[in-house]
């Protein structure tokens, strides 16, 4: 699925930046623009190398999510398998279906692109490729850190993403727009 980009407004304008802190994952940098006026302003933008989650569904429409703590939010978040496009040059289908292999231990025939999306664009330059995983078949998982090596999975129908993300089971919100995507793509209906 090709990403359509989009112009800024007419009129703004950009004057540079500075990185201001430069960490494993992600950077900060002080942005200078211009607006329409001709007026300068500045933000703080981080720069993330992008993202991919991966909807792995299998033939009965189960979806295979995993489940490990968040300390940003300090929960255990229920998640479709993701990761960070951290190793430069990798095409983000050989991210997702490496991402899919070592937190689910799942690998699959056919990947399809169902969007490519921003998380927060009003702070954050992270776009998340989301994919659909079919014809599915095991495989040893390989999971990295603290959080991965603590992480289950959980098997859920793609028909009951809806009722999840209303009574609270579902929070993350690449998960939910890849869920419901997902049962889109399959022809699914929620409840």
């Amino acid at each position: 699925m090709p990403r359509r980009p989009s112009d800024p407004p007419s009129g703004f304008g950009r004057r540079g930046e500075e990185e201001v802190f430069a960490g494993w994952l992600f950077s900060v940098a002080r942005a200078g623009f211009v607006d329409p006026d001709d007026r300068p302003f500045e933000r703080f933008v981080v720069r993330h190398p992008g993202a991919v989650a991966v909807v792995a569904v299998d033939e009965e429409g189960f979806a295979t999510l995993v489940r490990q703590l968040r300390p940003a939010v300090w929960e255990s978040v229920l998640e479709v398998p993701a990761g960070t496009r951290d190793v430069d040059g990798e095409p983000p289908e050989l991210t997702a279906r490496r991402e899919l292999a070592e937190e689910a231990g799942l690998v699959a025939e056919r990947m399809e692109e169902l969007a490519s999306v921003y998380n927060s664009p009003g702070y954050c330059d992270q776009r998340t490729v989301i994919y659909l995983a079919t014809g599915l078949a095991p495989c040893e998982t390989a999971r990295h850190g603290e959080e991965e090596r603590w992480m289950t999975t959980e098997r859920v129908h793609l028909d009951d993403a809806g009722v999840m993300v209303a009574d609270g089971r579902l929070v993350d919100q690449t998960t939910v727009l890849a869920l419901l995507l997902a049962a889109r793509a399959l022809g699914r209906e929620q409840r």
